[in-house]
């Protein structure tokens, strides 16, 4: 379980350009939780996932996961129960080394690395079984670099070695929206497919309120650096994006709602 607790953080503090990116945050997620988030440029989301992975500290607040406060914790040390994919497929893969290769480092996640940086056969048959599951012939190019690889391959290629390793927590930036729709479908659908069968606690940032509904256990909007909406259950189950749009047009108030967010 991770509990989350009043978190904030701001970016140029004490400047004229300060912003409050994370205003108090507080959220319990369960284990086995797969919460979809949405919100507007800005309210925070992309922040908020930040802080879990401890890109940045936060301010104040605390955040426990399975009973360890990791609150002061750094990136490299959260990196061995945080996995994550990123918006962009480049920052998921090191481009100048093979397949198997970024495989490899990524099966380390967590261990004991020492100096040896062979791949060995049992390994490599290994990597050759998850790399069948996503249907993408990659199992027969454990040798090609992963530079030559396109957008969605990588993209897929990342959700692999993100969850390689079982993490605790699985992070996604909206990690289809620099793909083509169908490639992002095939994505997504890999992704259900990998969050379910390993049953992973898993948030997921997304512009796009479909994926949000459709997606998940639970969905929760951010405005203003808070959570201003939870819903799970039967709630989440006869959601509409109509719903989601009138939610949101009343918190904007007369702001309007000119980031009517993605409805692809």
């Amino acid at each position: 379980m991770i509990s989350i607790s009043n978190i904030t953080k701001a970016f140029n503090r004490g400047d004229v350009n300060e912003v409050a990116a994370l205003n108090g945050v507080n959220l319990e997620v369960k284990d086995g939780d797969f919460i979809t988030i949405i919100g507007s440029n800005g309210a925070g989301k992309s922040t908020f996932l930040n802080a879990l992975a401890g890109s940045f500290p936060v301010d104040s607040g605390k955040i426990v996961l399975d009973d360890l406060d990791i609150t002061k914790w750094p990136e490299h040390k959260r990196a061995s129960l945080v996995g994550r994919v990123f918006q962009d497929p480049l920052l998921g893969t090191c481009g100048g080394a093979t397949i198997e290769q970024n495989l490899a480092m990524a099966n380390k996640r967590g261990k004991f690395r020492g100096l040896s940086w062979g791949v060995k056969g049992k390994e490599r048959e290994f990597f050759r079984e998850k790399l069948a599951i996503l249907g993408l012939g990659l199992e027969d190019r454990l040798k090609s670099h992963t530079g030559l690889l396109s957008g969605g391959q990588r993209q897929a290629l990342t959700m692999l070695m993100a969850t390689l390793v079982r993490p605790r927590l699985l992070l996604l930036d909206e990690h289809t929206a620099a793909l083509d729709p169908k490639t992002a479908g095939m994505v997504l659908d890999l992704t259900d497919e990998i969050v379910g069968s390993l049953n992973l606690t898993t948030l997921m940032v997304t512009h796009n309120m479909k994926q949000a509904i459709t997606l998940g256990n639970r969905l929760i909007m951010f405005h203003r650096g808070q959570v201003v909406l939870d819903i799970d259950g039967e709630e989440k189950k006869n959601l509409k994006v109509e719903d989601l749009l009138e939610r949101f047009s009343r918190l904007r108030g007369d702001e309007g709602v000119s980031d009517r967010m993605l409805l692809g």
